[in-house]
C-alpha cells in the first residue's frame, strides 16, 4: 500500500535518527503490519496499537490535555493515485458521499446528529482527501458513552454504509464544482506546473484530488460505488483513537463497531506510479498573474521506499542538519541590505511514493530573477563543495537537541489533537510513531562524534540525481524566455565560489535593566486563579499558574494607544510594522545575532499593532522565563527597526496587492478592509501609493514614540509560579524608569462607524478568472465592551445563521462550497460589531445568494427558532469555548484587562453561563433587532469584464 513520506528535512523535525546501541524490537508478533513490527526502532509504549481479525488496524492512546475530550481519525488507504482514467476526483468525491446518507443514517442527518453532541461542521467534523490517503476526522467534547458510541457508528456508516443515492450524488456535483472553482488559485496553478517538470509520465502529475469537472459533473453512480467497494474496506482503514478516556475501554467500542465490517469487493490495484526517468538540465516558465514571482532548482531521483529503521532516520537527520545550515544562510541573505531575494529555503523530501526531490527555491520582487537565481545556485554549490563549518554544525545540533528535550520534558501534556495528527502522519507515512524519550535518544546517539564531513556527503547526495530543473513562476513574462533563464544557470554555475568565513562570537548585552523592584501591591483574584501585582514604576503584571501544559508559558506584554493613536485623517507607515520590528532585530544586534547568541534557549518575540495598544508577546519555558523577559524588554526599549525589512516589504508590496487580487477573498479582504469603517484610514489597506511614500524612518519615529507611552502590562500564563514571574518582570520591565500615566487618545479616536446600508450590492473587482465571484452581506450590531453578555448572544445567533447557510445555500442549492458565517464585536470601538455572511459563487449566482440570505434573515424575524435548532448552534460554540478554556492561550488573551477593569472578571466566569442563558425568543429578538434590511451592507466581487 502506498504510504507518503512527507518528510520536509529543511529542518530536524524532532523524529531523529540512530547509530550505535540498538534497544530491542517490539514485542509484536513478525505478522503485524505495524511498521515497528520489523523496525529496529521502537513504537512509544504508551500508544495500544492492533488488528482485527478483518485486517482493520487501530491505535489508541489514552491521553487528558485537554481533559474530558477525544480527537478521532478514521483513515483510509487510498486516495485520488488509485483511480482509474474514468475516476478523476471520484476519490475526493467519495468523501463528501459519506456525510450524505448511509444505509442507518438518512440524508443531512449525519451533520445534525454530532451537531446535538457538541460537534462544529468544519472544526469538529470534517475529512480531507489526497494522493494517497482518505481521512474523516470528529473531535469529541466529551467522553462518555453517547458521544463516543454516536461517533464510532458514524463513522462506521460512512466507510461501509454510504447509499451514494444517484438524486444525492446529483445534488452534489454543485458542491464539487463550487469547491474546484475556490481551490483553482495561482498557487494550485503553480503546483500542478512544479509536478508536471518534475514528474512527466508519472501518476502523481495528473492525479491532483480535485479532478476533472467533466467527470465531477456526469460520472454514473456505479463508477462511486466501484471506488467504494474496491478501496473502502477494513484491510485499508486504520482507527486511530487519543484522548481522556480507558483504553480498554475504547479498544472494546472499536471492536464492537468495527469487527463486523466485510469486503464486498476484491481489493483494488495498487497503481502503477510510474518511475522517475533520467533528466538533463532543463528550464520552465509559468506566467500566472498574481503569483508571487519565485525560482527553484531541482534534482529528482528515484523515491526512497526503505523501511523506518535507526539507519534510515540517520541519514534523513544528517541531511535536515546540513539543509538547516543552508537555510540559516539563506536567511541571514534575505535579511541583509539589498538581499537578493523576500526568502529562500532548500528541502527534501519524498513525494506520495513517487520521487524523492531536493530543492531550493526563492522569492523575490519582478526584476530581481537574475540575483535570486545565481545566490540560490551558488549557496547551495557553497554548501556542497565546502561544507557545513564545526561552529555551524554545532549551533544546529544545540537548538535540536533543546527542542527534543524540551518535548521530552512536556510529554505527559501533548494536546490530543496533535497526538492523533502525529499518529495519523505516521501511519500515512509508514513511520515508526516514537516516543519523544526515544527520539531524544536517536538524535543523540546520531550526534555523538558527528563529524562535518557526514553532514556533508548527505547534503551532496541532496542536490544531486536528475538536473537541475529549474522553474521560474511568474505574473510578469521574462524577456528572453527559457534560453534566457538557462544562460542565466550555466553563467552561475561557471563562477567560482569559495568557503564561507565563520562568524565572530557574540555575547547577551541585555541582561541588566538596573534594580530590581519589590512590588508594592500583590492581589489575588481568586474566582480565576490569577495574582496581580503592581511595581513601583507602573508596571502591572497578572499571572495565571497552569498545568495545562507542561514546559510552557505564554508571556503578553502591551503598552501604549496603538490604532487609537494613529491619525485619522490618512495611512499610517505603522501599518507596516507587523512585517518589519521582530526582523529588524534589536539596537545592539540584528535579528541573526540575537539568533546566534540565545542559540539553544526557548523564546520567541512576536509584535502585533492592536487596536487599544502595542502588544510583545513571546512563549518559553520556566527555565528561560528570566531570558524571555529580557528580550521583550529589549525589545520594547531597544528596538532596531532597520531599514533592511522595511525597504524588503515596501519592494514587495505590490506583489501582494496583486497576489490578493487574484482571487475573490483575497481582492475583498483589500478592498473591503476600509468600507466596512466607513473610509477610517486606521482600517484601511494601504495602496501600493501610500506604501511607495513611506520611509522607515517614519516607521521607526511612530513606533518607538508609541511603544514609550504609558504604564506596562505584563501578563504570564502557563508552567510557573506568581513568585518566579515576579523575579522575572521585576528585573526587567519592574526595573525601568517610570512612564507616566496613560495617554489620553485624540478627540474622536475611539469612533468607528459600519457603512450604512447598500440595498444594490457594491461592485469590487479581482484579477481572477471570470468564472469566480464572491457575495458577501453583513449587519451591523453591537461591541464587546463592557457588559458582553448581548455580543455573546449575537454569536449564537450567527451559528444559527450559519446552520441554515450551510443547509440552503451549500446543501439544497449548491451554489457555493463554502459559505461562511461569523460575527464580530469590538472591545475597543464603542457599537461596532456585526454579522456577516459570505460566499464564493459563480456571477450568475450572486443575486440568488442574496434573495435567500434576505429569506434567512427574514424567517429569523418572523418565527422563533426550535430548541433543537438552537442546540445544534449552541452546543458547538459552547464546547469549543470549554476545550479553549482549558489552553494557556484562552487565558492569555483573556486575563489583559483583569488588573483594571473590575468587571472582566465576572466577564469571564461568566461567557458559558450567558451564552446557556439564551432562549428561542432572544435569538429572535436579536434577528428583530439586527437582521434590518434596511441596514445590511452587501458587496459582490467579478472579474471587471462582469457586470
Amino acid at each position: 500500500m502506498i504510504k507518503t513520506r512527507r518528510l520536509l528535512l529543511a529542518a530536524a523535525s524532532g523524529l531523529a535518527l540512530l547509530t550505535g546501541a540498538m534497544p530491542a524490537l517490539s514485542q509484536e508478533t513478525a505478522s503485524d503490519p505495524w511498521p515497528q513490527a520489523t523496525s529496529d526502532i521502537p513504537a512509544d509504549s504508551n500508544v495500544r496499537f492492533g488488528t482485527l481479525p478483518n485486517g482493520m488496524r487501530y491505535a489508541i492512546l489514552r491521553n487528558a490535555t485537554p481533559p474530558g475530550q477525544a480527537s478521532l481519525r478514521l483513515r483510509i488507504d487510498a486516495g485520488s493515485l488509485m483511480e482509474d482514467e474514468t475516476q478523476l476526483g471520484l476519490a475526493h468525491f467519495m468523501e463528501h458521499m459519506a456525510f450524505n446518507g448511509t444505509t442507518n443514517i438518512p440524508e443531512n442527518e449525519l451533520l445534525r446528529i454530532l451537531e446535538r453532541l457538541g460537534l462544529a461542521f468544519g472544526a469538529d467534523t470534517n475529512a480531507a482527501t489526497g494522493f494517497d490517503q482518505t481521512f474523516y476526522q470528529l473531535e469529541l467534547p466529551r467522553t462518555n458513552d453517547e458521544t463516543v458510541d454516536t461517533a464510532l457508528r458514524i463513522m462506521r456508516e460512512q466507510v461501509s454504509e454510504a447509499l451514494m443515492a444517484p438524486e444525492a450524488i446529483d445534488e452534489e456535483r454543485g458542491v464539487i464544482v463550487g469547491e474546484e472553482r475556490t481551490r483553482n488559485t495561482p498557487q494550485l496553478r503553480s503546483l500542478k506546473a512544479q509536478l508536471a517538470l518534475l514528474a512527466p509520465g508519472q501518476r502523481i502529475a495528473d492525479r491532483f484530488p480535485i479532478g476533472d469537472l467533466e467527470i465531477i459533473r456526469n460520472a454514473p453512480r456505479d463508477r462511486f460505488v466501484a471506488f467504494y467497494d474496491a478501496y473502502y474496506r477494513p484491510s485499508r482503514a486504520t482507527m486511530l483513537a487519543v484522548g481522556d478516556f480507558d483504553v480498554d475501554v475504547m479498544e472494546g467500542k472499536i471492536r464492537s463497531a468495527f469487527e463486523s465490517w466485510e469486503p464486498r469487493a476484491p481489493d483494488g490495484p495498487e497503481p502503477d506510479l510510474g518511475t522517475v526517468a533520467p533528466r538533463e538540465p532543463e528550464t520552465r516558465i509559468l506566467v500566472e498573474p498574481g503569483i508571487q514571482s519565485s525560482v527553484q532548482l531541482n534534482w529528482t531521483r528515484a523515491p526512497d521506499l526503505d523501511p523506518d529503521t535507526m539507519a534510515e532516520r540517520r541519514s534523513r537527520t544528517l541531511r535536515s542538519l546540513g539543509l538547516a545550515v543552508l537555510n540559516r544562510r539563506l536567511g541571514e541573505l534575505a535579511r541583509a541590505d539589498n538581499p537578493p531575494f523576500i526568502g529562500a529555503g532548500g528541502v527534501a523530501q519524498t513525494v506520495a511514493d513517487s520521487l524523492d526531490i531536493g530543492s531550493v527555491s526563492a522569492a523575490f520582487n519582478p526584476g530581481g530573477l537574475q540575483r535570486a537565481l545565481e545566490t540560490i545556485e551558488q549557496e547551495t554549490r557553497r554548501l556542497a563543495e565546502f561544507g557545513v563549518t564545526p561552529a555551524e554544525l554545532q549551533r544546529e545540533i544545540t537548538d535540536n537537541r533543546t527542542a527534543l528535550e524540551n518535548a521530552v520534558a512536556a510529554a505527559a501534556t501533548r494536546t490530543t489533537p496533535a497526538l492523533v495528527n502525529g499518529l495519523l502522519n505516521a501511519t500515512n507515512d509508514d513511520r515508526v510513531f516514537a516516543s519523544p524519550q526515544t527520539n531524544l535518544e536517536l538524535f543523540n546517539a546520531t550526534v555523538d562524534g558527528l563529524s562535518p564531513e557526514a553532514v556533508n556527503a548527505a547534503v551532496r547526495e541532496t542536490f544531486s540525481g536528475g538536473g537541475p530543473l529549474a522553474l521560474v513562476v511568474t505574473p510578469e513574462a521574462i524577456e528572453g524566455g527559457e534560453a534566457a533563464v538557462t544562460a542565466m544557470l550555466e553563467a552561475s554555475q561557471a563562477t567560482p565560489v569559495t568557503a564561507r568565513a565563520e562568524t565572530a562570537a557574540l555575547a547577551w548585552p541585555y541582561a541588566d535593566f538596573g534594580a530590581a523592584a519589590q512590588p508594592t501591591e500583590v492581589r489575588e483574584i481568586a474566582e480565576i486563579g490569577a495574582t496581580v501585582v503592581t511595581f513601583p514604576n507602573g508596571t502591572r503584571l497578572t499571572i495565571k499558574p497552569t498545568e495545562f501544559r507542561d514546559e510552557q508559558i505564554l508571556v503578553s506584554v502591551t503598552t501604549g494607544l496603538g490604532e487609537l493613536g494613529l491619525p485619522l485623517d490618512r495611512p499610517d507607515p505603522q501599518s507596516l510594522s507587523s512585517f518589519t520590528f521582530a526582523a529588524g532585530g534589536l539596537g545592539q544586534l540584528t535579528l541573526d545575532q540575537v539568533n546566534q547568541v540565545l542559540s539553544g534557549r526557548i523564546y520567541s518575540a512576536n509584535y502585533a499593532l492592536e487596536g487599544d495598544g502595542y502588544r510583545l508577546s513571546g512563549a518559553t519555558r520556566p527555565a528561560d522565563l528570566g531570558l524571555q523577559m529580557q528580550v521583550l524588554a529589549a525589545y520594547l526599549t531597544d528596538p532596531g527597526l532597520r531599514p533592511a525589512p522595511f525597504e524588503q516589504i515596501k519592494a514587495l508590496f505590490p506583489q501582494i496587492i496583486a497576489q490578493q487580487s487574484a482571487t475573490p477573498a483575497g481582492a475583498f479582504a483589500i478592498q473591503s478592509s476600509g468600507l466596512l469603517a466607513s473610509g477610517d484610514p486606521r482600517q484601511t489597506f494601504p495602496s501600493a501609493e501610500d506604501v511607495a511614500g513611506w520611509t522607515n524612518d517614519q516607521l521607526k519615529a511612530g513606533v518607538i514614540a508609541g511603544l514609550a507611552q504609558g504604564p506596562i502590562d505584563v501578563t504570564v500564563v502557563g508552567d510557573t509560579t506568581v513568585e518566579a514571574a515576579i523575579a522575572a518582570v521585576a528585573s526587567t520591565f519592574g526595573a525601568l524608569p517610570a512612564r507616566g500615566e496613560a495617554p489620553t487618545p485624540a478627540a474622536g479616536a475611539d469612533v468607528l462607524r459600519f457603512p450604512a446600508g447598500t440595498p444594490e450590492p457594491v461592485r469590487l473587482v479581482h484579477a481572477g478568472p471570470a468564472e469566480q465571484a464572491l457575495a458577501y452581506v453583513a449587519w451591523p450590531t453591537t461591541d464587546a465592551i463592557g457588559d458582553r453578555t448581548e455580543s455573546r448572544q449575537v454569536t449564537l445567533l450567527a451559528a444559527v445563521i450559519e446552520l441554515r447557510v450551510l443547509d440552503r445555500i451549500r446543501e439544497e442549492l449548491a451554489i457555493a462550497y463554502s459559505p461562511s458565517v461569523g460575527s464580530s464585536a469590538s472591545n475597543d470601538y464603542e457599537g461596532y460589531g456585526s454579522v456577516f455572511t459570505t460566499a464564493q459563487v459563480t456571477p450568475e449566482n450572486r443575486a440568488v445568494f442574496f434573495t435567500e440570505m434576505d429569506a434567512i434573515a427574514a424567517s429569523l424575524r418572523d418565527t422563533p427558532v426550535s430548541d433543537d435548532e438552537l442546540t445544534r448552534a449552541r452546543g458547538p460554540v459552547v464546547e469549543a469555548l470549554r476545550r479553549s478554556q482549558a489552553g494557556n492561550e484562552y487565558w492569555i488573551a483573556q486575563l489583559g484587562e483583569v488588573d483594571t477593569d473590575p468587571s472582566a472578571v465576572g466577564e469571564i466566569t461568566g461567557h458559558i453561563a450567558d451564552l446557556e442563558a439564551v432562549t428561542p425568543a432572544d435569538i429572535q429578538a436579536l434577528a428583530q433587532r439586527y437582521l434590518d434590511p434596511a441596514k445590511a451592507w452587501r458587496a459582490t466581487v467579478v472579474a471587471p469584464s462582469v457586470q
